[in-house]
């Protein structure tokens, strides 16, 4: 093409010949070859015009990328006769303004009028040049198309060189694009990733899409050809890796690359490509709810380093990398990102479950497009099994109606008890090591709501006629409520030692640890998830490592974020969810934290209503720290109740440590020796795991000669205590809930304790053997034989030789 006003047509001729060999050539020429740029000195036609290429680098001057701009447009058609040459020659050429629009496919004018009338196709554009023109207007960039040519002008060089790399840039992608969605050969598809990689690397744009533009295409092609083979893949991982060092893979390369990972986990690709990716996923990431795919691949990424020979190690060495040799790591974002993937991992481990207790869809439903409520049938494909084996299983427990100690039975269940909770009917025991049992939701529900009313009703059941609370009510430790526990299947428990092991890891070092403790602190897991012993035990050790800190920012994270709620002080507690060690971590706690700043009325009012139970239980075992805990709460007047007080008392005598701090404040306060002197006290209540020598030892610390009314409801006590309850002639109410109180211990009583009126054996071993002895108590006037191996004609027997019993609870026996 002539731009010069001279030429002749031989010249235009000259040019239409070259256009129409560079358009066979542009189409024909592989995408690999299209960073090299054709002769710089090719001629359109004679005359003095000259035009010059400039060649684009990755070095040099930088330019961001153009979406939209002002700029002049001139369009130029090719000369095929003398007038048309006349027509377009330089001096009669008309300049138009125009706002353009790079689209992802064409290039448009917001006023589509003269020259822009319609849009100009990328795929129609033969070549693209930077012109520079003598006595002429400068600042052009030339776009050849089959009938002519279109001539932009900018305001200054720069502006001029944006838009010609904008432009190439466009119409590079968008003809990459089209060739790799419709793919024929694999090795050529190939050869054109990595030369579309090449071409984002060495491009002078600067801006976000010019490296996403080439992901999104890629994962687009992954995302249609599913049946690629395995060397295919790893081929395009690798070929895309340079892409990858510093950008967030899209959510559909996520996809694809976790699919890599759980099918080749010990795949070079996972170790050498993966790992920077990760890495800076984890430096760099700001929110991962708004990139969930980039969690689920580090989860499945960190699954896969487990599943090489070296196992947790190398996952270990990885937290190290991403922690740095230093002391101090210098990227903030790692140990969020960290805990939440770990987070995410062990909720995905319940997650269906959790989903079908809930009702609520789950994370592939969300992505799918979730069904109505009401038409969705909650999965169960978790097994759940009963831990210990109890004595006949009911569906609720109740204790004995007009016991003031015990919670008060519901109204009796109807004669035709409705199908939709099949545990109300009696089943047989189970053995020791019995087969898994499957259990659908509705039941769980159903038994987890029982369980949870009876503890309520044990906390805060009615006292009698007595204007004081209960003693029972105040220092009861109600045992765990979820009464199952989850059969995880092997791949979910190994997901959820793995990610367990690396909480672990994050709180070994130092300087994560307060923040780690802030991020736990809400305690952000599964309820099933801290009834998985193996998870509660690898936990246990970051609990540890919080409690060893002498940091208060660290320790106090252990409280609860807000009253009203549980925190790892309660969990960890004797009778609490995650306790296994008879309270040996909750001593810890509680003496790093008194040893803090909560040396306060306020920490010890606390204790005293929340967790008495454990503190004497672990000071009648002689934990110096609960001893001292109790002469603190004696010193303060923390307890006001007498019989409580008395009860303190008598536990810190039952122990030489206890005796000694007990006789050094009684010197200080003479008033609890006046305290004492009066008597004993006339309720007592022994804490949640008690034992039959915790229950000797406390007894044999004081005088007991007052006692009137005495728990022992979910302890380990077994019919050996009964030779220590026949020393208390004045007992006349008796709480063995759920215990392993049996027919021996039961005669013993029966024999000895003619004042016993109430007399509570809901949940125990006992059978008519022993049964048939308590015809000789008299003053029998409540009895619960509820969920005992009791026969009718036992019931009846006990009914004619009792004339004073009044209330009685058979259900869920025989005799119902």
């Amino acid at each position: 093409m002539d731009f010069n006003s001279g030429s002749g047509g031989g010249g235009g001729g000259g040019n239409e010949m070259h256009n129409n060999q560079f358009y066979q050539c542009e189409e024909n020429k592989p995408l690999l070859g299209e960073m090299s740029e054709g002769n710089n000195n090719t001629k359109l036609g004679a005359g003095p015009c000259k035009r010059t290429l400039h060649h684009c680098s990755s070095s040099g001057m930088r330019y961001k990328l153009l979406h939209e701009g002002d700029i002049q447009v001139c369009v130029v058609k090719h000369p095929r006769t003398f007038l048309s040459k006349i027509l377009t020659s330089k001096f009669l050429r008309r300049w138009e303004p125009h706002h353009l629009t790079l689209t992802d496919s064409s290039l448009t004018s917001a006023t589509p009028t003269g020259y822009m009338e319609t849009s100009l196709s990328y795929s129609s554009i033969e070549d693209l040049q930077l012109l520079s023109w003598d006595n002429a207007p400068k600042y052009c960039v030339q776009l050849s198309f089959p009938g002519g040519t279109v001539l932009l002008q900018a305001a200054n060089s720069y502006l001029r060189d944006q838009w010609f790399h904008s432009l190439q840039w466009k119409k590079k992608i968008y003809k990459y694009r089209k060739v790799l969605n419709n793919p024929s050969r694999w090795d050529v598809v190939l050869k054109e990733i990595r030369a579309l990689v090449d071409m984002a690397l060495t491009s002078p744009l600067q801006d976000e899409s010019i490296h996403q533009a080439p992901l999104h295409i890629i994962s687009t092609l992954l995302a249609e050809n599913s049946n690629l083979s395995t060397q295919d893949h790893e081929n395009i991982i690798v070929a895309i890796a340079p892409l990858l060092e510093n950008n967030h893979p899209p959510p559909d390369l996520c996809e694809f690359f976790c699919k890599h990972c759980r099918e080749r986990p010990r795949s070079m690709v996972v170790i050498e490509v993966f790992t920077p990716v990760v890495q800076r996923i984890l430096k760099h990431n700001m929110d991962f709810g708004k990139c969930p795919r980039l969690r689920l691949f580090t989860q499945e990424y960190i699954l896969a380093l487990n599943e090489l020979n070296a196992g947790m190690e190398v996952v270990k060495k990885f937290v190290h990398s991403m922690h740095g040799p230093t002391g101090q790591c210098p990227h903030p974002r790692v140990l969020p990102n960290l805990v939440a993937v770990c987070l995410a991992a062990i909720y995905s481990c319940y997650e269906e479950f959790i989903n079908s207790r809930d009702n609520s869809p789950s994370l592939k439903e969300i992505r799918n497009g979730c069904q109505q409520q009401n038409d969705r049938k909650p999965p169960m494909p978790l097994r759940l099994l009963r831990p210990e084996p109890p004595t006949p299983p009911p569906a609720t427990l109740l204790p004995l109606s007009a016991n003031p100690s015990p919670p008060q039975p519901p109204p009796p269940a109807p004669s035709n008890p409705t199908p939709s909770i099949p545990i109300s009917s009696p089943t047989p025991s189970l053995p020791l090591s019995p087969p898994p049992s499957v259990v659908n939701s509705s039941e769980i529900l159903v038994e987890l709501e029982r369980n949870n009313t009876a503890n309520t009703r044990r906390k805060g059941g009615p006292s009698g006629g007595d204007s004081e609370p209960n003693l029972i009510d105040c220092l009861l430790v109600s045992p765990a409520v979820n009464t199952l526990s989850i059969q995880l299947p092997a791949q979910a428990d190994r997901v959820l030692g793995c990610f367990a092991l690396i909480l672990k890891m994050l709180s070994d070092y130092d300087d994560w640890r307060p923040a780690l403790a802030s991020l736990l602190q809400p305690i952000p897991f599964p309820k099933e998830a801290l009834a998985h012993a193996k998870f509660t035990k690898e936990l246990k050790y970051v609990i540890q490592r919080f409690a060893e800190d002498p940091r208060q920012e660290v320790h106090s994270c252990l409280l609860s974020v807000r009253s009203g709620k549980d925190g790892w002080f309660q969990l960890y507690s004797p009778g609490g969810v995650a306790c296994d060690d008879d309270g040996e971590l909750f001593a810890s706690m509680v003496h790093i934290l008194m040893g803090s700043c909560y040396k306060t009325k306020k920490f010890l009012l606390s204790l005293a209503e929340n967790k008495l139970g454990p503190c004497m239980l672990l000071a009648l075992r002689g934990n110096q720290t609960m001893v001292e805990i109790l002469c603190l709460m004696l010193e303060y007047n923390i307890i006001e109740n007498k019989d409580t007080q008395l009860q303190i008392i008598s536990t810190l005598e039952s122990t030489q440590v206890g005796l000694r701090m007990y006789e050094q404040l009684c010197d200080r306060q003479r008033e609890l020796k006046e305290l004492q002197r009066k008597g004993g006290p006339t309720r007592l209540t022994l804490p949640s795991k008690s034992t039959d020598a915790d229950l000797a030892r406390l007894l044999s610390s004081g005088s007991f000669g007052n006692l009137e009314n005495l728990s022992l409801a979910f302890t380990n006590v077994t019919s050996a205590c009964a030779e220590q309850l026949i020393k208390l002639p004045s007992l006349k109410q008796l709480n063995l809930w759920s215990t392993q109180f049996g027919d021996a211990g039961l005669r013993l009583l029966s024999e000895h304790l003619a004042c016993l009126q109430v007399l509570n054996l809901c949940e125990t071993p006992v059978t008519d053997a022993g049964l048939l002895a308590l015809s000789s108590m008299k003053s029998l006037c409540s009895l619960n034989m509820n969920s005992t191996k009791l026969t009718a004609d036992t019931y009846e027997d006990l009914k004619a030789k009792l004339p004073n019993l009044k209330d009685v609870d058979v259900r869920y026996t025989e005799a119902w």
